[in-house]
């Protein structure tokens, strides 16, 4: 049963850096955010709700999986790392408004997801399965970014 709580705790520490993530990007996703000028290949706003909620959940069960195998350690200070990333990457481009600086930060992300899922996939292969589709979407993300940015600038 203990196992079923840090289950439980993984997936509020991961729905917390979405809630937080959620306060900057609310402020600006009806208002300045329609008005930036995006790629024809953006993705409908009602897209990233879905796919983010999966993402965060996925997340959850994998960083779970490892911490089953592995403990307090190494892997879980890269997954907080990443989740830190990602979670700032909303107050820089949706509160900050600062599409620039979101770029910086995706890349960071984008390397800290990659590093996680490394030593994710080495610790249970699951667990590195289920960080796949999110290396996936921060690549798309982080193309979009960098072409909302330059679209703006």
């Amino acid at each position: 049963m203990k196992s079923w709580l840090t289950l439980a705790a993984f997936i509020v520490l991961c729905f917390a850096a979405a809630g937080l993530g959620g306060l900057a990007t609310g402020r600006s996703v009806d208002t300045w955010y329609k008005d930036l000028a995006k790629p024809s290949w953006t993705p409908l706003d009602w897209v990233f709700g879905p796919v983010w909620t999966l993402l965060y959940m996925a997340m959850a069960i994998a960083v779970w999986r490892v911490w089953q195998k592995e403990g307090l350690g190494g892997p879980l200070a890269l997954f907080g790392v990443q989740l830190l990333f990602n979670a700032a990457w909303s107050w820089l481009f949706f509160g900050l408004r600062m599409p620039g600086a979101a770029c910086v930060d995706v890349v960071l992300l984008w390397a800290a997801i990659i590093a996680t899922t490394t030593v994710f996939w080495r610790a249970d292969l699951a667990a590195g399965v289920l960080f796949v589709p999110y290396l996936l979407w921060v690549t798309f993300a982080m193309v979009l970014n960098f072409a909302i940015w330059r679209m703006n600038s």
